[in-house]
């Protein structure tokens, strides 16, 4: 049957979106469902199909498929030529004819995208809208320029940046009958800017609302209460210009004289406002509709006519609300249910419209973000943290009903971890307590929820101070804490080799016995992530905080004897931190590489990924062979973002590493190898011991030297906690993927590696199931850039290879709900802003009082003392990241997959973090000035901008422009 090259609204469903895009589709909702829309028809898709069928876009497609996102030149070059030969292409008569006899008095002529109006990407303004176009050979020539604006410059650019296909997009037109308004505007059902839902936020003007639209008007703006009605905010623009119809058709820019203004205090607008309280009320009411019908906050258009009746003319989902954190999981059996967008995927919806909770607005904590990973988690990965969940809260003496579920606080939201902190900031000792953790940790997050003290909503709900001392003494007793810190202060060197005989305990444990089937690994893995993993930290962390309690007890020992920065010098140069070993055991294979000049040239001249193949093929010189090899066999657990099981290991993806050892190789100056730099800081650090002590003098100075000493003994353990967790994880990493071998295998999923983009019970409801007869082997190479590579030999935790099946396809539900995984991952991936903090109606508190800019510094927290002038860096992911000698690396966050970099950067700019976070305590081991936790950082600061950083004032100043 042939497909309609017109369908009025009545007849469009939501499911027609690829026949009539995303704008046609919303408006036949909203038309069925009963709304105030004006009526009208679609131009439908396959009449778009035909007419650049024979345009010749395909070499232009062809071109634009290898063109760079960043390549605005070559992008805007091809957009011109495509909207040539579309504009050029010649109308078959029943097309022609069909879109004459649609004209029936002024109507509005508006492009329908098929990638446009998502719940990810509303491309709003991206193609061109016709108003008040009048007559059939107008309209005609409206629908053509509708169909030449999918390319446009900014509608191809804006595909790009969001990695959708341009051959993949097609166009629909919407004729539709045209409102003269009297006012007309936008309105957004939830706000914005704070996200707080069921906030109405509204932007009117007099005329059509093409004014407000386009920002060519300083429209009125209002905020309105959705659940009372109450008018919480009026701004009143001057509204100089007004776009009126024309009664011979298009329309016409009204210049007006500027009224009297109100103030956002007023109770009653002024004079002259273009919209009654009673007009806001109605909009507001509507909104809410709209809301309700869809499920999520709204981006609407809509106009008041000359008799005072409210039209609603466009509805998309506003795409850059970040979702509410919800606890829930995805269903347990994907096999036996419908598969959808479930409750604990990434960029799930709101839980309802207003997003509150049933027992008031609670308060979310990013975990994510405080441990420095911005990027989402996996599904497995997810499932993971919900079982050490569990294992924390019943080391807490708190019985969790699900292990698997995890512990009640813990949500998820875009792919990333949440905690809901409410009733830790209810409580005396965590209101006080937490945020000066975060101090440490993550300052940024530590003064939003300080902030959040005086709110009424979140006062003391558990004044007792009695359960949180009683719990801190059981684990304290059970774990043997004091004596475990006292030992170390006594005997640091007892507490290394309790490290080292952790470390080895650890890696000969964890694995479960060889003969396991898959589903006793499952069994494994929950046993291991519920009940032994988390019971490291008591074990291993005492010894790293006695040595910070001797730093915190020097410091108040010396008063005001101390400058500042000096007790920042004291950490430089830490011995026994793991990740700074690591980072020199790779310099000393730089270091042995450079002296074979064939080996060399072979990493300078080659592509990471190349060498990493080589080096699997285990075809590399043998310098370069063995030596990652080695290298491999102790820090081959890590990767960038580890603290997700789901992504590969550095055994399984070397190309990371490859890469930083090529960058190490260009480093010429044997002043700034890192060697030296840590050598020339533990030096300094030594040093500043003995001026601090010989200035405190006496018995203080013997306690001062006594105390910094035991300090840079043993703070540099306080790295050992994480890299216990994350040799844990490497573990039940194999573990997973074996039985993502075995689903594989038997035809239920695509690829090994496609387990981690489900979640724990999916995964044991998979293995439930009855084969679909593939062969008993599968595949396990990469996809999309997070599946594993085959591991090196010598590999601590080795994949489970196959080969291909017999082209028995995946089951077709977990093939579906793995591909649109994937996809949002991807989609995440792109996520420039992450909250910190989120309430649960929405709103991001930091959002609310934005830090500004002091003396047109941006500031942050001091993190490693020192002042350093150089070309800033961006850097958004360390993966094939290069950063010239010297330069300030400003990224939004870091964890030890970044660390490598700091060996060769001048100073470091962070987004995220605290005086004590990774980021800071790597980069006063290597004397690098830092500051942390500094507000829009890499939105502010452009690669070759000339940067200072004041590592001690926590000031970055940059230039205005750049220098290359």
């Amino acid at each position: 049957m042939p497909k309609p090259l017109i369908l009025r609204f009545d007849d469009i469903g939501a499911e027609m979106l690829p026949l009539v895009g995303g704008k046609a589709a919303n408006l036949g909702v909203l038309t069925t469902a009963g709304f105030p829309v004006p009526s009208g028809l679609c131009v439908t898709t396959e009449a778009y199909r035909r007419v650049t069928e024979r345009a010749g876009l395909e070499e232009v497609l062809a071109t634009l498929a290898t063109t760079a996102a960043e390549d605005v030149p070559a992008l805007n070059a091809l957009a011109a030529k495509a909207r040539e030969l579309v504009l050029t292409a010649p109308v078959p008569d029943d097309i022609a004819s069909a879109v004459r006899d649609s004209a029936n008095g002024p109507v509005a002529v508006r492009s329908s995208a098929t990638a446009e109006d998502l719940p990810h990407a509303s491309f709003a303004g991206q193609q061109d809208t016709y108003l008040n176009v009048i007559g059939a050979d107008a309209v005609l020539d409206a629908v053509r320029r509708c169909w030449a604006s999918l390319w446009t410059d900014r509608a191809v650019a804006y595909r790009a940046a969001n990695g959708i296909d341009h051959d993949a997009v097609r166009l629909a037109v919407v004729v539709q009958e045209m409102v003269q308004s009297e006012v007309a505007g936008v309105m957004f059902t939830a706000n914005p800017v704070t996200g707080r839902r069921r906030e109405a936020v509204i932007d009117a003007s007099p005329g059509l609302g093409e004014a407000v639209v386009s920002g060519a008007v300083n429209p009125d703006h209002f905020v309105v209460d959705t659940a009372t009605g109450r008018i919480t905010e009026r701004r009143l623009g001057d509204k100089r210009l007004a776009v009126r119809s024309l009664a011979g058709g298009g329309v016409e820019h009204v210049e007006a004289p500027a009224g009297p203004a109100a103030s956002p205090e007023s109770p009653r607008p002024a004079e002259n406002a273009c919209v009654t309280d009673a007009q806001l009320a109605a909009l507001a009411e509507l909104g809410d509709r709209v809301e309700r019908h869809y499920g999520a906050p709204q981006d609407t258009e809509w106009a008041i006519d000359s008799g005072g009746v409210l039209w609603l003319t466009q509805s998309r989902p506003i795409t850059t609300l970040y979702p509410i954190p919800h606890h829930a999981e995805p269903s347990a059996n994907p096999l036996s249910a419908p598969v959808g967008t479930g409750a604990g995927e990434t960029g799930a919806p709101d839980s309802g419209p207003g997003g509150h909770e049933p027992d008031g607005t609670r308060i979310y904590f990013c975990f994510s973000l405080a441990q420095g990973l911005y990027r989402p988690i996996t599904p497995m990965g997810m499932s993971a943290f919900r079982l050490l969940s569990s294992s924390v809260f019943e080391m807490l003496g708190i019985p969790v009903a699900d292990r698997v579920a995890g512990a009640p606080v813990v949500a998820e939201s875009g792919g990333r971890l949440f905690f809901d902190v409410t009733g830790l900031m209810g409580g005396r000792v965590g209101r006080v307590a937490f945020p000066k953790v975060l101090d440490v940790m993550e300052a940024r997050s530590a003064k939003v929820l300080r902030g959040l003290l005086d709110d009424p909503r979140f006062g003391v709900t558990q004044p007792s101070l009695r359960p949180p001392l009683r719990r801190a003494f059981r684990i304290a007793s059970r774990f043997r804490v004091p004596q475990r810190a006292v030992r170390a202060l006594l005997d640091p060197a007892s507490a290394h080799r309790d490290v080292k005989v952790l470390d080895a305990r650890l890696r000969r444990e964890l694995a479960a016995p060889g003969d396991a089937t898959p589903a006793q690994r499952l069994d494994h893995v929950e046993r291991v992530l519920s009940r032994q993993v988390f019971p490291l930290l008591p074990t291993v962390a005492p010894a790293a905080a006695a040595g910070f309690a001797m730093l915190g007890l020097a410091a108040k020992a010396l008063g005001d004897r101390v400058g500042p920065g000096e007790l920042q010098t004291v950490l430089r140069g830490l011995p026994h931190n793991v990740t700074t070993e690591m980072d020199l055991a790779l310099w000393r294979l730089a270091t042995r590489i450079r002296e074979d000049r064939e080996t060399t040239s072979l990493l300078l001249g080659t592509p990471a990924a190349e060498l990493a193949e080589r080096f699997r093929a285990g075809s590399l010189p043998a310098v370069a062979q063995k030596g990652l090899a080695d290298f491999l066999s102790v820090y081959g657990v890590r990767a960038v973002a580890e603290i997700d099981l789901g992504l590969p290991r550095w055994s399984e993806d070397p190309t990371h590493i490859v890469g930083v050892l090529a960058n190490y190789l260009r480093l010429e100056d044997p002043a700034l190898a890192p060697d030296a730099l840590f050598a020339k800081g533990a030096a300094e650090a030594v040093l500043m011991i003995k001026t601090l002590s010989g200035r405190a003098g006496g018995l203080r100075g013997r306690f001062v030297r006594f105390a910094l000493g035991r300090t840079r003994a043993l703070a540099g353990l306080r790295e050992m906690p994480k890299y216990a967790m994350v040799t844990a994880l490497a573990a039940m990493r194999a573990e997973l993927l074996a039985a993502g071998v075995e689903l594989a295998a038997r035809g239920l999923l695509s690829r090994a590696d496609d387990v981690f983009f489900l979640t724990f019970r999916e995964a044991r409801a998979a293995l439930a199931a009855p084969s679909r007869g593939a062969s008993a082997s599968a595949t396990t190479g990469p996809a999309s850039g997070t599946g594993p590579a085959p591991a090196p030999a010598g590999s601590p935790s080795p994949v489970r290879n196959g080969t291909p099946s017999s082209g028995e396809a995946a089951h077709p539900a977990l093939a579906d709900l793995v591909a649109r995984r994937r996809e949002e991952a991807a989609r995440e991936l792109r996520r420039r802003h992450v909250p910190r903090v989120l309430l649960s109606d929405g709103t991001e508190p930091e959002a609310v009082a934005v830090r500004t800019p002091v003396d047109g510094a941006l500031t942050g927290t001091p993190a490693s003392a020192g002042s350093v002038t150089g070309v800033a860096r961006v850097v958004l992911d360390p993966v094939g990241a290069h950063l010239e000698p010297g330069e300030i690396l400003v990224c939004p966050s870091t964890d030890p997959g970044w660390t490598p970099l700091f060996l060769t950067a001048g100073g470091l700019v962070m987004e995220m973090g605290g005086a004590n976070s990774h980021g800071a305590v790597v980069a006063r081991e290597y004397g690098i000035p830092a500051v942390v936790g500094v507000s829009g950082a890499t939105e502010h600061i452009v690669t070759g901008q000339e940067v200072t950083v004041d590592g001690t004032s926590g000031a970055v100043l940059a230039a205005t422009t750049a220098t290359t």
